[in-house]
């Protein structure tokens, strides 16, 4: 018999007043549960335990370095499921230079307070100039020199989009940006690439670890592999197409609109991650769907790696056709 979990009153009421039944956030925390490759129950047990704690929820410092806040755009924009905005209200974020009310003097001493405690979650946007720090400097401090602060006594340490997790456009740039893998060598980091970062991904990791405690299990590049396990090539809805050698090589064919774009620069066979199946903008597009080729931003070796984006001269795109030799009608 399957075991149900009983919502307290309390929790129920705060569901209510903030108009999600109790059917919808235990529909929530099953798929997320299922996700996640844990028991139902428990998962459900432990974000209940979350919420009704939430006064003693670590934390959370987002900071920003050479980026364009874009991930923060994305983070903002999350409309659905309503339950998991519910759960991420239940962080308190202490810091945040984009969307912080406070500024000046009062948001750097809610930073300096929340530091001197420890144990928060650091979040970071962007990345670290290498050539020289005063590429990015803020309040007249070199960004660096926050990072590994704040890094210090954190709780969790979650890199957010391409340029803080492996360096993303500034690491092409005269900046030499790298992500965190190389600015912070001795932590544990948890990286969710893509430009900018998916919602969903950094809401389920944030989830994931307010439900356990742990980090998730995570692939040798430091991301969840519960996001970015499988490549994109596989789930891809034009994949048939490359199986029968049909391959875009005329934008203005109509013939050719739903055909294979390894040949316009795609990155798909190399790049892991669930954009096909998760999508973006609520669920409904992703790049390759809209049109565009995937520029292979989950992948470390985006930006420098994967330029040229719409043509089949990058270094990445050799390495696809030395796998695939040259696709053909024979490659199945």
């Amino acid at each position: 018999m399957k075991e149900e979990f009983i919502l307290s009153k309390d929790l129920e009421t705060e569901l209510e007043l903030k108009g999600v039944s109790r059917r919808d956030f235990l529909k929530y925390c099953t798929a997320t549960a299922a996700l996640f490759g844990l028991s139902e129950f428990e998962f459900t047990a432990g974000i209940a335990r979350a919420m009704e704690t939430a006064s003693k929820k670590p934390p959370v410092i987002w900071l920003e370095g050479q980026d364009c806040a874009g991930c923060t755009i994305a983070f903002t924009q999350i409309l659905n499921p309503p339950a998991s905005s519910i759960i991420l209200d239940t962080i308190s974020l202490r810091y945040h230079e984009t969307v912080m009310a406070a500024a000046g003097h009062f948001a750097e001493k809610a930073y300096e307070e929340t530091l001197k405690k420890g144990g928060y979650v650091l979040i970071v946007e962007g990345s670290v100039p290498s050539a020289d720090d005063r590429y990015c400097m803020i309040g007249g401090r070199p960004f660096r020199k926050i990072l590994e602060e704040a890094a210090a006594k954190a709780g969790a340490i979650i890199a957010v989009g391409a340029c803080a997790t492996y360096g993303g456009i500034p690491a092409a740039t005269p900046t030499k940006g790298i992500g965190l893998d190389k600015a912070l060598p001795k932590k544990t980091v948890i990286n969710i690439p893509t430009c900018p970062v998916h919602p969903d991904r950094l809401a389920g990791t944030i989830l994931y670890y307010l439900a356990t405690g742990k980090v998730p299990e995570l692939d040798k590049f430091g991301r969840p592999l519960m996001y970015y396990r499988e490549l994109i090539h596989d789930n891809c809805r034009r994949r048939g197409h490359f199986n029968a050698g049909e391959f875009l090589t005329d934008w203005n064919d109509p013939k050719q609109k739903e055909w294979c774009m390894i040949q316009k620069g795609c990155k798909g066979p190399l790049t892991h991650a669930d954009c096909p199946i998760r999508r973006w903008n609520d669920g409904i597009n992703f790049c390759i769907d809209c049109g565009s080729v995937c520029n292979g931003c989950a992948e470390p070796g985006f930006y420098a790696q994967m330029t040229p984006l719409y043509t089949a001269e990058a270094e990445t795109l050799k390495k696809i056709y030395a796998q695939n030799e040259k696709p053909d009608k024979e490659n199945t």
